[in-house]
């Protein structure tokens, strides 16, 4: 991520508006939530406890997750998380592994109480408002580790695809003895796309997810074993999807 292609926080709306992404510097993402790299690393060292996903369609055993949603009163900034639920997704978005509820182990209640943790999805919800006026956001929080285990990591193994939310906060953690993980954003219905690799931790990618689509390619070892460490946040109104 360069000076080209990194964003100001005043300029993130009309880069969503007008292209369907923006990237935030780490720097400037824990300067905007009042915190700094200690603070980030302590809440990162919970993706050590993360359990396997069981539900990997693809025979692949690279892939642990957490996950648990919240709701974001935008009026009062009220933070409220909600009864643990399933991930669904329609076959729409998700071919793979769309049509039916995915249960996972619920986020720590220590990193759901943590600051940084708080200050993340609050005003990250608040910006996306200034986007997209709504009163509500519902989000959904996942804590993935991708490893290359067998040889190969995929951290998108559906694809380049939509996840069926208003918007998506892709936030890079940490690349460890890896290549590959490129990312790669295309607009859903035109020809323009950008493809880049999220290499400082605490990098933050912003999706539009009704104008583009995106996806990460797979990841491999550079020794005997490595793995990419991400934060995901989507924020869509009106309710959470379900079946």
């Amino acid at each position: 991520m360069d000076a080209l292609t990194s964003t100001s926080l005043d300029q993130v709306p009309d880069a969503l508006h007008q292209q369907g992404w923006a990237l935030l510097r780490p720097a400037v993402l824990l300067d905007w939530l009042h915190s700094d790299a200690a603070t980030a690393d302590a809440l990162h060292a919970s993706w050590n406890d993360l359990p396997p996903d069981q539900h990997l369609r693809d025979g692949g055993h690279y892939r642990f997750r957490r996950h648990s949603c919240f709701t974001l009163d935008i009026a009062d900034g009220t933070l409220t998380q909600v009864q643990h639920r399933a991930h669904w997704q329609p076959v729409t978005y998700n071919a793979l592994h769309g049509g039916f509820e995915r249960w996972f182990e619920p986020v720590a209640p220590a990193i759901c109480a943590h600051p940084l943790w708080q200050g993340l999805l609050t005003q990250i919800g608040q910006l996306l408002a200034r986007v997209k006026p709504v009163d509500r956001w519902y989000i959904e929080a996942h804590q993935f580790r991708v490893d290359t285990t067998g040889g190969i990591g995929r951290p998108t193994p559906e694809g380049a695809h939509r996840d069926g939310v208003d918007f998506v906060a892709v936030l890079m953690l940490e690349r460890h003895a890896i290549k590959g993980g490129e990312t790669r954003v295309f607009e859903a219905d035109g020809p323009r796309g950008v493809r880049f690799t999220l290499t400082e931790p605490w990098s933050t990618m912003l999706i539009d997810d009704e104008r583009v689509i995106h996806e990460s390619t797979p990841i491999q070892p550079l020794g005997d074993h490595g793995w990419r460490d991400t934060l995901v946040l989507t924020f869509r109104q009106g309710g959470f999807q379900g079946p």
